[in-house]
């Protein structure tokens, strides 16, 4: 059998329909590799740009190096859980998280409902001034490149100003008052309001199509029919693209549907 198999290359670039058209990963979770920045912030800390989802729940896989999670929330206060090879870090949205990079930090980052955090369900800890503004958010949040000095410095601007605001938020939070935590949950939702029907079209396409097809097999085969057997097929690819700039560090990033470039896209 082993002589005989055929080798499907998975080299950077390929996409994955080489088995009979796009399929989303397991669950269509959304994948991405980072490795947290190593920049020094404000408090003395390196890592990434303190944010929060409203929508998903994000886990990391801990590949390489050392570090750690900040995170704020109203029930759990101030934490910081230690990130070492072999570790599974998970949180709920609404979850203010910040990646630190202690040596080599290498994530693997999976997210619920792939497609969603790429169309906007992330909103920074900018300060309230800059939340109340869609537009001045908007400017504060964007890159105007995808590689060399100008994204870099475009990164790691947005990145401070997050972190400005998320040291307000933890030490309001660290003396008992969760009332500005409260409040950016607030300044968060209202910014993502406009962007509620785009996000439920992508849900309805990726994840819940992904459960509705697991139940139309289960009902398939309480039937006797294993029909959706001889479908089967093998997809292999590589990351798209290497080095992104995210929102915690450098990112590999895959043109998979719903996973962390757009399908078919730039």
């Amino acid at each position: 059998m082993a002589g005989s198999a055929r080798v499907v290359s998975a080299a950077d670039g390929e996409r994955p329909d080489a088995a009979g058209g796009a399929a989303p990963l397991p669950g269509a979770v959304g994948l991405s590799h980072v490795g947290a920045y190593d920049w020094e912030a404000a408090d003395g800390v390196r890592g990434g740009s303190p944010h929060l989802h409203l929508v998903c729940t994000e886990a990391y896989v801990v590949t390489a190096g050392r570090g750690a999670v900040q995170t704020l929330t109203a029930g759990e206060g101030c934490r910081e859980t230690d990130l070492a090879p072999g570790a599974v870090v998970w949180f709920t949205p609404g979850t203010v998280h910040r990646m630190v990079q202690h040596a080599g930090l290498k994530v693997t980052v999976l997210m619920e409902n792939g497609g969603l955090p790429e169309a906007g369900d992330a909103v920074f800890t900018f300060p309230p001034e800059v939340l109340a503004d869609p537009e001045r958010y908007a400017a504060a949040a964007a890159l105007p490149a995808r590689r060399g000095p100008a994204a870099e410095e475009a990164a790691r601007r947005r990145r401070d100003l997050a972190v400005e605001g998320y040291l307000v938020l933890r030490d309001a939070l660290a003396a008992g008052d969760a009332g500005p935590l409260r409040e950016f949950h607030r300044a968060a939702a209202r910014l993502v309001a406009p962007r509620i029907p785009d996000w439920e079209r992508l849900w309805r396409a990726g994840p819940l199509a992904a459960a509705e097809r697991t139940g139309g097999r289960l009902a398939a085969l309480a039937a006797g029919d294993a029909g959706h057997l001889a479908e089967a097929g093998v997809r292999a690819t590589g990351p798209t693209r290497r080095g992104g700039y995210g929102m915690c560090g450098r990112r590999e990033e895959y043109e998979i549907p719903g996973a962390t470039l757009p399908y078919g896209g730039e």
